[in-house]
């Protein structure tokens, strides 16, 4: 912590948990065993967001391509994504994090886990020392198709004028319009893509990637991530002024 300037933390940092099945696997384990014990490095990473004073946090939990995924893995991730909600709610409640979704609730996601989901927004709503944002049944392009689409009917009924069809009325038609862009994205498990997570927020955001897998993150990963953050410039498009 003695490296970080308390008035530059990025407001919003959101995670890539990649690795999960790596790590199971030089294990020897099932990859549900790598998801299971990602649920450690996500709390780990939780408290040191609470302790560096980050007021927003995103996480990738479950992509709209997860489903191609064996269906075991894909029920016990399901199975999985409610019962942590069962575990740890309470506690996030008691530490003032107000939790929330992002993506799509309808079609596959089971009603029991929406309902899970639904109740712990719900109970943690009022909270506001930090807004944990689960990306769940989440894909970047399909936000930014449901967003268009939104417009569209609006355009149909005649409640919107196409020619003020701008970025700023698209953002407002994003899942979450009051969640900032996230100021830093951080990738575990030594891969370089976005996959699809983000795209409109994070158009210019700072990338830290790292090779530790996911299960083994812990908070003075994030500590060292953010140290990193804070070493850059950031100009927007900009230059420097000398």
């Amino acid at each position: 912590m003695q490296d970080i300037d308390p008035k530059r933390i990025p407001p919003h940092v959101a995670l890539v948990m990649d690795g999960n099945g790596r790590w199971a696997q030089r294990r020897g384990l099932k990859r549900t065993e790598g998801h299971a014990a990602g649920e450690e490095a996500l709390f780990d990473a939780v408290e040191a967001a609470l302790e560096l004073g980050i007021k927003w946090m995103t996480v990738y939990a479950f992509s709209t391509e997860n489903w191609r995924r064996p269906l075991d893995e894909v029920r016990f991730l399901m199975r999985f994504n409610e019962s942590l909600l069962l575990r740890r709610r309470d506690d996030l409640h008691e530490r003032g994090v107000r939790v929330r979704f992002i993506g799509r609730r309808n079609g596959r996601v089971p009603k029991r886990v929406v309902q899970r989901i639904e109740e712990t927004e719900q109970q943690t709503a009022r909270n506001r020392r930090m807004t944990l944002t689960f990306a769940f049944n989440y894909g970047g392009r399909a936000e930014i198709a449901d967003a268009v689409r939104e417009i569209a009917r609006g355009v149909a009924a005649g409640d919107i004028d196409p020619n003020r069809v701008d970025e700023k009325m698209i953002a407002r038609h994003l899942y979450a319009p009051d969640m900032p862009d996230p100021d830093l994205v951080i990738r575990t498990s030594g891969e370089y893509r976005v996959s699809n997570y983000l795209l409109w927020e994070s158009a210019y955001s700072e990338f830290v990637f790292t090779d530790v897998l996911w299960p083994d993150f812990r908070g003075k990963d994030l500590v060292a991530a953010v140290a990193e953050f804070q070493r850059r410039e950031r100009r927007f498009g900009g230059v420097e002024e000398t």
